[in-house]
C-alpha cells in the first residue's frame, strides 16, 4: 500500500509539469490565431467579432459614404484668355471642338458675324470655359440678368466672381461686356452665323447670285438682284426653307406667281416665278414643306426659283444662311 503523502506528492508535480507546459505553448498558439484573424479581415480591417456586432445598415453605409467634392470644383472658375491663329481650312466649329467649348462660346467672345467668313491668320480669343458675352447696360441690376438665363441656373455670384464684381455690388456701374459663364447663344442667332439656317428651297444650281449683276434682259445698264437664283426643271418642288406662316400668295409682273412665309426672328421669305403655287394664305408650314413648282412666270429668262430672303425689312445675302 502506498503512503497518501506520496500519491499527494506525484499529483502536485503532475499538475506543475501540466502547467509548466501550457505555459510554453499558449502564446504560440494565441498568436496563431490573431495571425489568421487578421489573414481572414485583410491588413487593418476590423475583427470578425467586431463585424458581426456592427450594425448592418451601419456597415453599409459606411463602406457606401459619400463625399462632397473639392471646393474649387464647385466655385465659379476664374476667367482666362489665350489666343489662336486661324490656320488653312480651319471652320470655327473645329476650333471650339479643339478647345472643347460650344462653338456658341467662340462666336460670342471674338463678335463673329459671319462663321463662313473666318480667315487665315485671324486671331481668336479662346476662354477657359463656356458662357456668352453680355452688353450690360449701366444701372442695370445682375438679378435682372440672372434671370434671363434662368434655363442655365446661372446664379448672380457666378456673374460677379467671373467678373470680378464686387460680392456686394448688384448693378452694373457702366455700359460693359459681360461674360455669363455657361450661358447659350439664341439657337436661331447661331444658325444664321454659322450659315445653316435655312434650308435650299429647290434642287438645282445656282445660276445668279446676290447683288450687283448687269440686266439679265439685254437692255444695258447694271441693276441691284435682292436674291439668288436657283435654276431647275418646270415641275421640280420648292420647299420652304424653314417653318413659319404663309404671308402672302398671289402674282405680279416682276415675281410671276410668288409665295412670301413669315418666319420668327424677323426673317421672311420669297419665292418666285413659280408654275404653280401649293399653299393657301395663312397657311402653317414647316421646313421642306412644298409649297410650289418651279415655273417662268413673271420677269423670267427661263425656269428657275427666285429666293430673297428679309430680315426686319431689309434683303440679306441668302447664299450666307443656306446649310
Amino acid at each position: 500500500m502506498i503512503p497518501k503523502f506520496n500519491i499527494f506528492l506525484r499529483i502536485g508535480l503532475l499538475s506543475l509539469l501540466v502547467l509548466c507546459i501550457s505555459i510554453l505553448f499558449l502564446p504560440e498558439k494565441a498568436s496563431a490565431v490573431k495571425q489568421e484573424e487578421q489573414s481572414m479581415n485583410g491588413a487593418g480591417g476590423a475583427s470578425v467579432s467586431a463585424l458581426i456586432q456592427t450594425d448592418d445598415s451601419q456597415s453599409i453605409g459606411q463602406d457606401m459614404a459619400s463625399e462632397a467634392e473639392p471646393e474649387a470644383l464647385s466655385k465659379p472658375k476664374m476667367l482666362l484668355y489665350t489666343s489662336y491663329t486661324v490656320k488653312k481650312d480651319e471652320t470655327v466649329s473645329g476650333i471650339a471642338q479643339r478647345f472643347a467649348l460650344d462653338t456658341g462660346t467662340l462666336i460670342s467672345v471674338n463678335n463673329i458675324k459671319e462663321a463662313k467668313g473666318l480667315q487665315i491668320g485671324q486671331t481668336l480669343s479662346i476662354p477657359n470655359q463656356d458662357g456668352i458675352i453680355y452688353q450690360g447696360k449701366r444701372g442695370e441690376m445682375l438679378t435682372a440678368i440672372a434671370e434671363k438665363y434662368k434655363t442655365e441656373r446661372i446664379s448672380v455670384a457666378e456673374i460677379q466672381s467671373v467678373n470680378e464684381i464686387f460680392p456686394n455690388a448688384n448693378k452694373v456701374m457702366e455700359n460693359t461686356n459681360l461674360f455669363i459663364p455657361r450661358a447659350k447663344m439664341d439657337s436661331t442667332d447661331l444658325r444664321e452665323i454659322s450659315g445653316d439656317l435655312f434650308l435650299w428651297p429647290v434642287y438645282g444650281r445656282a445660276s445668279d447670285s446676290y447683288g450687283w449683276r448687269g440686266n439679265p434682259f439685254g437692255s444695258g445698264g447694271r441693276e441691284f438682284h435682292n436674291g439668288m437664283d436657283i435654276a431647275a426643271p418646270t415641275g421640280t418642288p420648292i420647299r420652304a426653307a424653314m417653318a413659319g406662316r404663309v404671308a402672302f400668295v398671289g402674282s405680279d409682273a416682276s415675281y410671276g406667281n410668288h409665295v412670301i412665309i413669315t418666319h420668327s426672328n424677323g426673317y421672311r421669305t420669297l419665292y418666285a416665278h413659280m408654275s404653280v403655287i401649293r399653299t393657301t394664305w395663312g397657311a402653317y408650314v414647316g421646313a421642306g414643306d412644298r409649297i410650289g413648282d418651279v415655273g417662268s412666270t413673271g420677269r423670267s429668262t427661263g425656269p428657275h426659283c427666285h429666293f430673297t430672303v428679309y430680315k426686319n425689312g431689309v434683303t440679306i445675302n441668302p447664299r450666307l444662311l443656306l446649310r
